[in-house]
């Protein structure tokens, strides 16, 4: 996610670091050049060179707008979506803490061990929770999470998690069992074991929002209409606009073609919004926010700081 202070008016013109033109630049030039090429022809033979007029481009450029918002507005309600999903596992990791080192304990203060391995078993499962956090990052962008995993896992959990096709879900497994352990024990009753429960169920169905969003993504015969929809229009506009703008027509079909390709580049990018584009989600940032909260509701110090943006860009 491209994150920085908005620019003065006069400084957006010039910005390259956020934006999409590094992106689409070779197609900007190409129908630049092509532009050029073909206000040169109709300079040099005018009698001989093939014009349209501007009538056809303005009704399909008209649709095509339309057509290209629709899309991009259905990729960024995924994108939002995606958001409001990771906003809701921070809500749940944050109160599961709360009510792990709460609710979770002997009934009547013990003598011996019994109250220290309580709060293992509570401090265990605030660190189940990191653990799911980093696995469902990992899960979205199809990378592996052993190291996140080894380090807040013992190394049974581990194997038990890695070994799902699944891994947070793996996670939600190992915290399920560990409240039924405390269920059995007493450590805590059985009207306050359905509060914790109910994070879990919530936790889960972040999981399957995000995968919702991951393997369903916008019909691709839609995507490939519009993508080759703007590279026609764009190549074939100069012989569109020669006749009536002459010299003008490589910097006007520049302009044409940066807001077309842009849109078109940038709904592809927001369309998955797991991935580590430029303009996706930080999850890595949001993974680490929650390690954060979590181990300091443990009391913890030696807490990692929170990922900080490089040229701009919050992975």
């Amino acid at each position: 996610m491209i994150v920085r202070d908005r620019p003065s008016a006069f400084r957006l013109f010039f910005i390259a670091r956020g934006s999409i033109v590094p992106r689409i630049a070779p197609q900007i030039l190409l129908a630049a050049l092509l532009g050029g090429i073909v206000a040169f022809l109709h300079e040099r033979v005018p009698e001989d060179f093939p014009v349209l007029t501007v009538v056809p481009f303005t009704l399909i450029g008209l649709a095509f707008a339309i057509f290209l918002g629709f899309r991009n507005n259905a990729a960024y309600d995924r994108y939002w979506e995606g958001r409001k999903l990771w906003g809701q596992l921070l809500i749940d990791t944050r109160s599961l803490a709360r009510q792990c080192t709460t609710l979770i304990g002997p009934r009547k203060v013990a003598e011996g061990s019994e109250e220290l391995e309580a709060r293992d078993v509570s401090r265990r499962m605030i660190y189940m929770a990191i653990a799911y956090s980093h696995a469902l990052r990992h899960h979205l962008r199809g990378t592996k999470p052993d190291e996140d995993l080894s380090a807040y896992l013992s190394p049974a959990d581990a194997v038990a998690a890695l070994a799902r096709s699944n891994v947070p879900d793996g996670v939600l497994a190992l915290l399920g069992r560990d409240l039924r352990r405390c269920l059995g024990r007493g450590w805590i009753s059985d009207q306050l074991a359905p509060a914790i429960d109910e994070r879990l169920t919530s936790m889960a169905a972040v999981l399957a929002g995000c995968e919702r969003i991951r393997n369903t993504p916008l019909p691709f015969a839609y995507t490939l209409l519009l993508h080759r929809t703007a590279y026609l229009y764009c190549f074939l506009l100069p012989f569109g606009l020669v006749d009536t703008i002459g010299a003008m027509t490589p910097i006007v079909v520049a302009i044409v073609s940066y807001t077309f390709f842009g849109l078109d580049a940038l709904g592809d990018e927001i369309e998955e919004p797991f991935g580590d584009l430029p303009n996706d989600l930080p999850l890595s940032a949001m993974s680490r926010t929650i390690e954060i909260n979590l181990r300091q509701a443990l009391g913890e110090k030696d807490v990692p700081p929170p990922l900080q943006p490089v040229n701009y860009c919050l992975m």
